[in-house]
């Protein structure tokens, strides 16, 4: 009788571990992603709290889909100015993408406390163009969780959002910095 039991609870194990993931990702569905542009003439702030995100500590890949439409702005009017078909045409494009790589894994201990700088090359698509992309960030563990956090600039013109005359062309900087804030979970 209790080989019998023995052997069921071994099965169970067995079948139960074949349904459970001991993968690597981590996973956040609340990144937070901040943008500044900076001008003579006015200062430009958005937050977006809705970017998806995962972490494959195994291989290192990264990725990221950030939805336009959910930057939020102080002004309706630059909401307005920015989901149009003459900005970023959220209709159409409608999410911003990162897929890249940690070059420098060997030196991040996923299973150990601490911050360890990442650097990451990849690629970025906004509005419909992809361009290659270098960053470079902290990853703090902590529990078995991650805390990313990264600081980049963006040339709009590389990604087609340029204004040659007119208001957008003195309010808007050619290059905005980007903030990435993000906490993870297996």
């Amino acid at each position: 009788m209790k080989k019998t039991i023995l052997a069921l609870l071994a099965t169970g194990l067995v079948v139960l571990s074949a349904f459970t993931t001991l993968s690597g990702k981590y996973v956040t569905k609340g990144a937070h992603i901040g943008f500044f542009s900076h001008t003579d003439v006015e200062d430009i702030k958005a937050d977006n709290y809705k970017g998806v995100s995962t972490i494959d500590s195994e291989t290192g890949v990264v990725i990221f889909s950030i939805p336009m439409q959910s930057f939020e702005f102080p002004k309706a009017l630059m909401q307005k100015h920015f989901n149009s078909p003459k900005f970023l045409d959220t209709k159409q494009y409608p999410k911003a993408k990162f897929k890249g790589k940690i070059t420098n894994l060997k030196d991040i201990n996923f299973s150990k406390d601490g911050v360890y700088e990442a650097l990451v090359d990849g690629e970025m698509t906004i509005k419909g163009v992809t361009k290659p992309s270098h960053q470079k960030g902290t990853i703090e563990v902590k529990n078995g969780e991650l805390h990313v956090k990264a600081k980049t600039q963006i040339t709009l013109a590389d990604f087609g959002i340029a204004f040659e005359k007119g208001k957008p062309s003195t309010n808007i900087a050619k290059t905005i910095d980007v903030d990435v804030d993000a906490k993870y979970k297996k």
